[in-house]
């Protein structure tokens, strides 16, 4: 009878270790996205439009090698598509940009699907093949994602004047997306509708 207590105290120290190295393990984040803070200034060749008091640019379209360095994922081949906007407000009124629809298509005529942040690291994890994880993991890896979208809730004015950050579209197959596309982005909602071509 000692002997099986035993056995089964060491069974339970042994679980209680197991527990414990995979709970601490894995506290960080699931990928290691870069701080927002480190994101470069957009480069001078952005394209950009004016939608009315506001204007719109867009950086060319991350690489795969960018997609990796900020996020540690690459975000093409899970089928997400990170375009980089920014937003400045020229003279006005306070222009409300929750109202603001961004409508992605490509030269194929397919319309791309936007993703908040949140169902795009969702996108990111699947194609990833990333299942089992500390649920801390995953939050940490979506505020830390999430943090690069673009704050569309506060309307811009002359006293917050710029807004910058990612739109995350979704390939119309949710396949990987392939780099040899042409796109444009629609904005519908602002003082004037603008369409920019990207890449």
């Amino acid at each position: 009878m000692t002997r099986i207590r035993a056995k089964l105290m060491r069974m339970t120290r042994a679980v209680l270790l197991l527990i414990v190295l995979l709970t601490t393990s894995c506290t960080g984040s699931l990928f290691k996205v870069k701080p927002v803070a480190e994101l470069p200034p957009l480069p001078a060749n952005a394209r950009s439009a004016d939608a009315g008091g506001v204007t719109i640019r867009l950086a060319p379209l991350l690489t795969d090698e960018q997609s990796q360095e900020l996020f540690e994922a690459n975000l093409p081949v899970s089928g997400v598509l990170p375009v980089r906007i920014e937003l400045d407000f020229q003279s006005g009124v306070p222009v409300e940009i929750k109202r603001a629809k961004f409508r992605l298509t490509d030269n194929q005529g397919r319309e791309w699907k936007l993703l908040s942040t949140k169902k795009a690291a969702s996108s990111i994890l699947k194609a990833n093949g990333v299942f089992a994880y500390n649920p801390n993991s995953r939050k940490q890896f979506e505020r830390e994602f999430g943090a690069y979208g673009i704050d569309l809730k506060t309307p811009l004015s002359s006293t917050d004047s710029h807004r910058q950050g990612f739109l995350f579209f979704q390939t119309p197959d949710k396949q990987p997306a392939n780099s040899d596309l042409r796109f444009s982005l629609v904005v519908e909602g602002l003082p004037q509708s603008a369409t920019i071509t990207i890449n």
